[in-house]
């Protein structure tokens, strides 16, 4: 007969080889000798001191490997516990988002998928009712969220309520567009997962956008390249050699140029309202201020910031000439780079392959999201 006393030892015995079975290991022994990105300077190293060096990446020669940028200094650490309340008053905007939104590398990429557009799929004149459904089939298990503009206005206010002067810079963007393109960053930056614009079809599921060979812990960021204009007359179509696209992008939340894009938006937007310019951003003016010229200067900034890279150890800089015709993706630290046929399938141009290649990941439209056709791709 079980007494109490047995009964007793038996749940004691049973807690301790639970306990001793499901234990998980350090983090520093499950790290492979890879390169992991420096996120922390400044505040960030007083809101979160620890750090470990990471070894050396192992040297090769494949494509997915990290393109020679020096040695990454250090990788982030993983929070550990509650963060100590901190004074936020004499903080930089850049040390508020990183106090308020970490950057953790080794966690994993939320499961979330975030679109916007003027109606949801529940609305009857919601016409991307196609595209919007692939990406819920390609996602199963996925949240799944189509924000409207109202939607958005008080989803940011709960999630930026104590970084108020970002909150002043969405809501004084004169255009639609604008605010569409800062949403896509700060959504990414305080919840990561996936931004996709609404007119974007979704080829492949995102677990297989990141090569098996690269360890999903090391990576923090995926993009993909828009345009690669092989062409002498090249500036007279796009803003910049290499253009990195922002209508679909992959993040964990917090990442150091999600960060930045955040923070150059909104102190431009606030230095131009002050002096009382910013009726005077147009159209033309979209590309630069919150699109996908600004979006790719930051990230090349990024993979030559010293505060991330030991760039005494580079080569040379990071460019457009790492990436130009590359047709498999790429490394560099936390940030992987998908060629032109992942988000730009079937454009006819610049090396992009059809549809159905193996790297084909997304097909965007156009239809939902403004296109300057000077800035775009010409069969777009």
């Amino acid at each position: 007969m079980l007494t109490f006393r047995r009964a007793l030892v038996a749940a004691a015995f049973f807690i301790t080889i639970l306990y001793f079975t499901t234990r998980s290991t350090s983090p520093a022994a499950s790290l492979s000798a890879i390169e992991f990105p420096k996120t922390q300077s400044g505040s960030e190293s007083k809101a979160n001191s620890q750090t470990t060096t990471s070894s050396d990446r192992p040297t090769s020669n494949n494509d997915n490997d990290a393109v020679p940028a020096g040695r990454n200094r250090n990788r982030p650490s993983s929070p550990q516990g509650q963060q100590p309340m901190q004074d936020m008053s004499k903080m930089t905007l850049q040390e508020k988002l990183a106090y308020q939104f970490p950057y953790d590398v080794e966690s994993k990429f939320p499961a979330y998928i975030w679109q916007t557009w003027k109606w949801t799929p529940a609305h009857g004149q919601f016409e991307f009712r196609e595209q919007e459904a692939t990406w819920t089939n390609q996602h199963p298990g996925f949240i799944h969220e189509v924000i409207t503009d109202q939607v958005a206005v008080h989803l940011l206010r709960l999630l930026y309520a104590s970084v108020p002067e970002v909150l002043e810079a969405y809501e004084a963007l004169p255009l639609p567009v604008l605010k569409a393109d800062f949403f896509r960053y700060l959504i990414l930056l305080a919840r990561g997962g996936i931004y996709s614009d609404i007119d974007t079809y979704a080829i492949k599921s995102a677990v297989e956008w990141i090569p098996a060979s690269v360890p999903r812990h090391a990576v923090g960021l995926v993009v993909g390249i828009e345009a690669d204009p092989d062409r002498p007359d090249w500036k007279d179509w796009y803003s910049r050699r290499i253009q990195f696209c922002q209508w679909t992008i992959q993040a964990k939340p917090g990442h150091p140029v999600l960060r930045e894009v955040v923070a150059r938006i909104a102190e431009r937007t606030l230095a131009r309202k002050r002096a009382g310019s910013l009726a005077g951003v147009g159209d033309k003016n979209v590309i630069e201020f919150t699109g996908p010229a600004l979006w790719t200067d930051v990230i090349f900034e990024y993979f030559n910031d010293p505060r991330y890279f030991d760039m005494a150890r580079s080569p040379g800089p990071i460019d457009w000439r790492n990436f130009t015709g590359m047709e498999t993706p790429k490394r560099v630290g936390d940030v992987v780079v998908l060629p032109i046929t992942s988000f730009s399938p079937g454009v006819q141009q610049m090396g992009a392959k059809d549809v159905d290649d193996p790297l084909a990941f997304v097909k965007h439209g156009f239809e939902g999201t403004w296109k300057p056709e000077n800035e775009r791709h010409i069969g777009g």
